[in-house]
């Protein structure tokens, strides 16, 4: 749906906010451009779901993708941080703070390279956030040099011919420990927004590796970044529900048989209508192959890839007491004085 279209809307939803109020800044990205998709499909997402506004974080770091947070959620707490340190930046303000929902927004070049570090140990460490990943395989922002998930042999004007490998986002998150791996396309907004749903209700890092054609640099008929490559070699696993936990279920015009529910955390349930191929999401060891396999079909798979929710937190790991830790009173952030004595007296 378009702004112009969404502000026509006098709809409301749970919390009485129409979608409008979800509505960021106007975008000065170029026309066409993949992240303006993905940032609506957010907003719609955000809109659905009844999400508070005022209590997400919205996270980036910098190129056009960490720009893009400003043409979403614009009641929501922003932050745009350092080329790359996107993921430390979350992991502080939701430590501080459980009652915030954490969304973070990245490029290929702010994730792959200066923050790949930065990504792994948030992926080791579980905080509870969406991570998503705008991937165009070029640094937009500074005239298209190739980035890490450049196609091998890939050649671009002003930045030659790519002789190394491309990352994939998906199976480096599947290996650091990541328990929600998902892939789409910004020319899916159907699919990208039940995914991104999903992303809300799982507890713990959720990323979605997002093939967003950037149509100034990379968008050549031989980039596995373009809108017509996207189009043609683009596998969905499943066409995909999301049953949002406060609602009934309301699905009666969907194929019976070979269908997957997946529960959540929050008791959302993710349904997955399988199309030509068996697939098993909970499989760490299928995802894996499927992501290999790929390296050599010439296709890119879309859908939920891997989702694990028997992971702790970060937040449980590390014992945090539940809402914000600035709301607290001196006496439970302090020990007693008695206690202090009693802990000092140990080293008299």
């Amino acid at each position: 749906m378009t702004d112009n279209a969404a502000q026509g809307s006098t709809a409301c939803n749970l919390l009485g906010l129409s979608r409008t109020d979800y509505n960021g800044a106007k975008s000065t990205l170029c026309n066409g451009c993949g992240h303006n998709s993905i940032a609506n499909v957010i907003i719609g997402a955000a809109y659905d779901l009844s999400l508070d506004p005022t209590r997400i974080a919205k996270f980036s770091g910098i190129g056009c993708s960490s720009k893009s947070p400003t043409y979403f959620l614009g009641r929501s707490h922003s932050i745009n941080g350092l080329h790359g340190r996107m993921p430390s930046l979350a992991t502080g303000a939701t430590t501080v703070n459980r009652e915030l929902v954490a969304i973070g927004v990245s490029g290929d070049g702010d994730t792959g390279s200066i923050g790949f570090g930065q990504f792994k140990h948030l992926l080791r460490r579980n905080v509870d956030m969406v991570y998503i990943i705008e991937n165009n395989g070029v640094y937009g922002l500074t005239k298209g040099q190739l980035s890490a998930t450049a196609d091998l042999g890939q050649k671009l004007k002003h930045a030659g011919v790519n002789e190394l490998p491309p990352l994939d986002f998906c199976l480096e998150a599947i290996i650091a420990g990541c328990g929600f791996v998902a892939r789409s396309f910004a020319g899916d907004p159907k699919q990208l927004q039940e995914l991104i749903k999903a992303a809300f209700s799982h507890r713990g890092t959720a990323v979605l590796n997002v093939i967003s054609p950037c149509v100034s640099f990379n968008n050549g008929e031989g980039s596995t970044k373009s809108y017509s490559w996207g189009k043609e070699h683009d596998l969905p696993l499943h066409e995909i529900d999301f049953l949002p936990m406060e609602h009934d279920e309301i699905l009666a015009d969907y194929d019976p048989g070979t269908i997957r529910e997946v529960a959540l955390h929050d008791g959302s349930v993710i349904r997955l209508k399988k199309t030509d191929r068996e697939y098993d999401p909970t499989d760490r060891m299928a995802a894996i192959k499927l992501l290999e396999e790929e390296r050599s079909g010439g296709m890119f798979t879309t859908g939920l890839l891997y989702v694990d929710e028997g992971r702790q937190t970060f937040a449980d790991h590390e014992r945090l007491v539940p809402g914000s830790l600035v709301n607290l009173p001196n006496e439970k952030l302090r020990p007693s004085k008695e206690a202090l004595d009693k802990i000092n007296g140990k080293y008299r």
